[in-house]
């Protein structure tokens, strides 16, 4: 365990022990390689394909599950491979979001990942309006596909479509009619 310091004095003493310790690495690198500090990784150890590596989370049917949020909607979505069918709540989507622009909203991570017709995705939504939904349903099929295919993060992460919006709406205030809107005034 690392020793308290107690006083200024000891953690000058301690930076300076620490800085003739780096002079000495940077004169003798043999001795730097065989002593590492408890405070410091030896980085030359670690190759750079093992730092990436993120293994899939897959369950035992071979599917990925994620949660999406938006506003007050929550949609809990499974992803798997297949012919590109998408269910929510048992229907179709185009039964379910009728406006074609809510339809556009939840396939826009396949059409940037390019998956277009690769994953079969069930998924369930609740609470909020059509389009919050709509907007939990993307997070959540985003989310998915990182968790099914981590090297598709970058693209992703890259349109926005991982970040949960955090817009809600605000509260409704005392004395007032809503969050900000006063009562209307009169003067007689």
């Amino acid at each position: 365990m690392v020793e308290e310091k107690k006083t200024l004095e000891d953690l000058g003493e301690a930076v300076a022990a620490k800085s003739a310790a780096v002079a000495q690495a940077a004169e003798n690198p043999e001795i730097a390689k065989n002593s590492v500090d408890e405070n410091t990784v030896e980085t030359s150890s670690i190759a750079p394909d093992e730092i990436a590596k993120v293994e899939p989370i897959i369950d035992e049917l071979g599917r990925s599950y994620a949660t999406g949020k938006r506003k007050n909607a929550i949609a809990r979505v499974w992803i798997k491979p297949g012919s590109g069918k998408i269910s929510v709540n048992g229907k179709s989507p185009e039964v379910y979001f009728a406006r074609p622009v809510l339809r556009m909203m939840i396939n826009q991570p396949f059409g940037v990942t390019e998956r277009n017709d690769r994953y079969d995705v069930s998924c369930t939504v609740t609470g909020g309006g059509l389009s919050g939904q709509a907007g939990a349903v993307r997070h959540g099929i985003s989310r998915a596909l990182v968790f099914y295919e981590p090297e598709l993060r970058s693209p992703l992460k890259k349109e926005g479509f991982l970040t949960r919006d955090s817009r809600v709406v605000e509260r409704k205030k005392y004395g007032r009619k809503k969050a900000r809107r006063s009562f209307q005034f009169s003067k007689r």
